[in-house]
């Protein structure tokens, strides 16, 4: 699948997480993590970005940034271009560092937030590299212990996340550690770390399957409609039929568009399915009752087959491109 512009716009609230190449070291020792970190504070002062929270693991790190007045591309270019010149030079070393470019999901605040700081201060537990939460009050290398004591020079906004949980500072920070420890042991991998329709869900039942979403972003409706037209990025306007889409689809699957209507379970015939109802529901805007009356489905249906169909074109760049370029 062609490669999306990042949406970056000041105010945004962004999920980023950066991986060494190959899922090597990034950090080989508390002097590169403190050197990581004297960067970071520089910047977020600079730019005067809030930092929501972070974690830094051997291979990779993640940070719930808000750039308050420039984009963070500019944050994030300075940071890791700076941080890889002097790892290289302290280590002799050569090439890349980091995996490709850096991933960052624009996540509905008002939704997500709160979530987001937790999966972020307990990567730490996650990743074995603490086995508690009292441990973790004593790891150097995360936001988490900001938030139980005043650092001056630390990294979180600590009064704007503790206000989230109680206007009283003690009492804030008795019901953050106890919201913490309700999400230990919850399996949210991967969870966080994507946008889209799948992830959305799956994080907010309150959403509708037929709301618009975006791979880009952790949230859908009118949250993805607002970010879009703020960033001057509408959605593509797709001048297809229902008929017609289900005539492509079945083109390219080799089946007689006959038998999308009849009930089957052969995989080619349910795969085909599945990618009319992504495409159908996510690209052309089409109504869920609409594709479940044509394929003689229920609309229930239709909105667990888009998310099998949006998994096969995740998987299957080929096709989403052949589809994508005859829409």
């Amino acid at each position: 699948m062609p490669r999306q512009a990042r949406i970056d716009v000041p105010g945004l609230l962004q999920h980023v997480i950066v991986r060494g190449v190959s899922r090597l070291p990034i950090f080989y020792d508390d002097n590169d993590r403190q050197n990581f970190l004297v960067r970071l504070s520089r910047l977020l002062q600079d730019t005067n970005t809030i930092c929501f929270a972070w974690a830094l693991l051997d291979n990779h790190f993640h940070l719930l940034l808000q750039p308050q007045r420039t984009k963070l591309a500019f944050l994030m270019r300075r940071l890791l271009t700076g941080y890889a010149v002097a790892f290289n030079l302290r280590h002799k070393r050569a090439g890349h560092l980091f995996q490709n470019r850096y991933k960052s999901i624009v996540c509905d605040r008002d939704s997500y937030l709160l979530e987001l700081i937790r999966y972020i201060h307990l990567n730490p537990i996650r990743a074995g590299v603490v086995s508690d939460l009292e441990s973790l009050a004593s790891y150097r290398w995360c936001g988490h212990r900001e938030l139980l004591d005043d650092f001056p020079d630390g990294l979180v906004c600590v009064k704007e996340v503790l206000q989230l949980f109680s206007a009283k500072r003690q009492a804030a920070r008795q019901k953050y550690l106890d919201f913490l420890s309700d999400g230990i042991g919850h399996d949210v991998t991967g969870k966080f770390s994507k946008g889209g329709m799948l992830a959305s869900l799956v994080l907010d039942p309150n959403l509708d399957p037929d709301d618009l979403f975006d791979e880009r972003m952790l949230g859908g409706g009118l949250f993805v409609e607002q970010v879009l037209n703020d960033a001057g990025l509408v959605p593509n306007t797709i001048q297809i039929t229902l008929a017609g889409l289900i005539d492509l689809v079945a083109g390219e699957f080799e089946i007689d568009q006959r038998r999308l209507i009849k009930p089957g379970k052969e995989r080619s015939l349910s795969a085909a399915k599945a990618v009319i109802c992504h495409v159908g529901l996510r690209d052309c805007r089409f109504k869920g009752v609409d594709i479940a009356k044509c394929l003689g489905m229920t609309s229930s249906a239709v909105s667990h087959a888009a998310t099998r169909g949006e998994g096969i074109l995740l998987r299957d760049d080929c096709l989403r491109s052949k589809l994508m370029g005859k829409l």
